[in-house]
């Protein structure tokens, strides 16, 4: 999680007995939804309470999972949580985390290696102007299907008696002729 350089760069926050969050850093109080986002962003942070000064990160961690999970975005599978609650005092219990952390962040890796091929593949080369041309088309149908919107190319000029016209139809019926032997 942390993309922080020193233990300076970590942000302790103050939880209180009323349940108030205080972020030391901005002198305000917060939510657990701020602390998930500074989480997404890679901000170092640790929770600690006012009154005892204990480190209490790991249980504000999981109570974001918690809150999260009950909205909706459910990321950890009712067999995951089981197998997790299983291994509770087992002999293997010390090794869990280390395991699951090495499993999240090579899943991270291939996650970042994945994106980068991605755009590498729609970046440049003969893919990239096949898909500006496919997103092209595809905002100027949306465009079309909007209320008062004007049919594309209306205030251009067109060719000589509709060429523009015979151009398309003849690219349509190109693309129908590929279309059909493709389903031969």
């Amino acid at each position: 999680m942390a993309k922080s350089g020193s233990p300076s760069d970590t942000v302790i926050i103050k939880k209180y007995a009323n349940r108030r969050l205080y972020n030391t850093e901005t002198s305000s109080y917060i939510t657990l939804d701020h602390l998930a986002a500074m989480t997404r962003e890679g901000r170092d942070f640790k929770v600690v309470d006012a009154r005892t000064d204990e480190d209490i990160t790991h249980n504000v961690l999981t109570q974001i999972i918690m809150d999260e999970e009950s909205h909706g975005q459910t990321l950890l599978p009712v067999s995951f949580l089981r197998q997790l609650i299983a291994l509770y005092g087992d002999s293997m219990q010390s090794m869990v985390p280390q395991y699951l952390e090495a499993s999240m962040e090579a899943f991270r890796r291939n996650q970042q290696q994945f994106r980068s091929a991605m755009e590498g593949a729609f970046g440049g080369g003969p893919f990239a102007e096949i898909a500006k041309r496919n997103m092209a088309m595809f905002e100027a149908a949306a465009d079309a299907f909007k209320p008062g919107a004007k049919p594309a190319g209306a205030d251009e000029p067109t060719k000589d008696g509709g060429e523009d016209i015979a151009a398309l139809k003849a690219q349509l019926a190109t693309l129908q002729d590929k279309i059909d032997k493709m389903g031969q």
